[in-house]
């Protein structure tokens, strides 16, 4: 029942009003059906391409760049960022660096991984990997700096070795800005891969929706955009929940707490 109410009802109405208006329109004005398809003709196309098995194909390539990007951006930059954030030393040493690279929009670094890299799904998962591990990292940062340093003397003065110290107050203090890094890596990867095959690849959803642009199959085209969409709302809703079930330990402190 509790998940009955919490159910976005006024958002999904809306989100259907939106389809509707837009089927009606485009049936309305035949001219514009070639840039904006009925919204019939856009799934009854998703559901050709799923039978075909054409788009599954691509849709595998895209989520096994994706995780491959995603994971190994995550490990680096938790890594990193521990690091950076314990030892103030080395953080003002690369900060700069860091400050100067973050905000560069990453769809610029394409063309160097392609020079560098080739073709192919190294430079897609390496430009993954770029774009989604400073949120990452940033976060992670901030995370460790704002952990009150008498908890780490105490565990010190308690005889906790660094590991320890590590895995039970740095990573734990720190994990809800690892999570909030995560989250937000997380939509940047699906751009950054879906971006990539549309500039360099030969498979996966982004080429996929390139190449029925380019021989003007619009349905097929907002199908892949679609898929895209559906894929990533499917993966941050899995985030939120594995988030909920790896951070109920947080929440329930929290709650005592507000009690």
């Amino acid at each position: 029942m509790n998940r009955w109410r919490a159910f976005n009802w006024l958002g999904w109405s809306s989100f259907a009003l939106l389809l509707l208006l837009w089927e009606l329109g485009s049936r309305a004005t035949p001219k514009l059906q070639l840039y904006f398809p009925p919204v019939s003709r856009i799934f009854a196309a998703l559901i050709d391409a799923l039978s075909a098995g054409s788009i599954v194909q691509h849709l595998l390539v895209t989520l096994v760049r994706f995780a491959e990007g995603f994971l190994l951006a995550a490990l680096l930059a938790v890594l990193f960022g521990v690091m950076l954030g314990y030892f103030r030393f080395l953080h003002g040493l690369l900060a700069t660096l860091i400050e100067l690279l973050r905000p560069m929009p990453s769809v610029a670094i394409i063309p160097v991984a392609i020079l560098l890299l080739g073709i192919g799904d190294g430079m897609i998962v390496s430009v993954t990997v770029y774009a989604s591990v400073w949120p990452i990292l940033v976060n992670t940062i901030d995370g460790v700096r704002n952990i009150d340093r008498t908890l780490i003397d105490t565990g010190r003065t308690f005889g906790l070795s660094r590991w320890r110290i590590l895995w039970q107050i740095i990573l734990p203090g720190a994990s809800p800005y690892i999570v909030t890094g995560l989250r937000i890596g997380l939509s940047i990867a699906l751009i950054l891969v879906t971006t990539a095959e549309m500039i360099a690849g030969s498979k996966g959803l982004g080429f996929f929706i390139l190449d029925e642009e380019r021989a003007m199959n619009s349905a097929n085209m907002y199908a892949g955009i679609v898929v895209v969409a559906l894929l990533g709302y499917g993966l941050n809703r899995l985030f939120l929940l594995i988030e909920t079930r790896a951070m109920k330990w947080r929440h329930g402190m929290m709650a005592r707490q507000a009690a």
